[in-house]
């Protein structure tokens, strides 16, 4: 069942990111996945618009969920956990106008921040090839509505920039710089393809930087130490937990069909009473015994 906070997610979040080690945020596209997040001890998770895309869609990360089909799937893991949640409203799904109805939308699901970023409507992957952006000026505007009319003053807005692999590293700097001044708490310059790129970046931008680590991706993997002394601020995952479990389920289904039985594979399932406590059952049957009055017994 819902838990309940004793402070906004937006202004825990705030406090965690204010503390000097890096945030690890993994990537969730379910509320099931978020509980497994939360239960393994990660502070906040990110709900994925790519990962939303796959899992619920069966799509690639393309611009085909609607705002609402993400939406849906936020409010579903904000209802579940009570460690932040870090949503992907991608490109606000249209112009300035669209992004403002996105951002109210998102935070009315349980958002504590949410991510717009800078591509043309509909956008891709930021790891695929073929990505194009808008320019500075309309991003800075966009990004300006949502800062100006997003409900809560405390939610947390994360700017995110795709120019990199389009005008350079040059503009992309200018542009993280541009997103900062108008107000980002943070920026995101996405897919950066060296090492040397990756560790420049943080001294060349004037604001608090999230990374992405996107394995098999354009971008080399680091881990959360070395990404934090290069000074990144969050550490993003985005999609780990879900191709872990495409793996885990392709595996499982391969081995169900060849053997007409699970037997062979019970270590790699989690048990039955793992499976429960994950969805909460025993909290549903405290809920029970407490709430739902005994029947006589010879009642009908």
């Amino acid at each position: 069942m819902p838990p309940a906070l004793l402070e906004s997610g937006a202004s825990h979040l705030r406090a965690r990111l204010a503390a000097p080690r890096p945030l690890l945020l993994p990537g969730v596209a379910d509320a099931l996945t978020a509980r497994v997040a939360a239960d393994v001890g990660f502070e906040a998770v990110y709900a994925s618009g790519a990962g939303i895309s796959n899992t619920l869609l069966g799509l690639p990360d393309v611009g085909l969920a609607s705002v609402t089909e993400i939406v849906d799937q936020v409010r579903r893991i904000c209802d579940v956990v009570e460690v932040p949640v870090v949503a992907d409203m991608d490109t606000g799904h249209g112009n300035a106008v669209n992004a403002i109805r996105a951002v109210r939308l998102f935070e009315r699901a349980g958002a504590a921040a949410v991510q717009i970023e800078d591509q043309v409507f509909p956008k891709r992957c930021g790891h695929f090839a073929g990505k194009e952006v808008i320019s500075l000026e309309e991003m800075c505007a966009k990004l300006r509505a949502v800062l100006d009319e997003r409900l809560d003053p405390d939610t947390i807005v994360i700017a995110r920039t795709d120019a990199l692999a389009v005008e350079g590293a040059d503009a992309a700097v200018e542009r993280a710089d541009a997103y900062a001044e108008a107000g980002a708490d943070l920026v995101f310059v996405e897919a950066p393809p060296s090492r040397e790129l990756l560790a420049a970046l943080p001294g060349r931008v004037s604001a608090p930087l999230v990374v992405n680590m996107v394995e098999g991706g354009v971008t080399p993997l680091a881990g959360l130490d070395e990404l934090g002394e290069m000074g990144y601020r969050v550490v993003l995952y985005a999609n780990t937990a879900l191709r872990a479990g495409l793996r885990a389920t392709a595996e499982a289904l391969a081995a169900l069909r060849r053997d007409g039985g699970s037997a062979g594979f019970l270590a790699g399932l989690a048990t039955w009473d793992e499976r429960q406590r994950l969805v909460g059952k025993p909290e549903i049957d405290e809920l029970e015994r407490r709430y739902t009055a005994e029947r006589d017994p010879g009642e009908a």
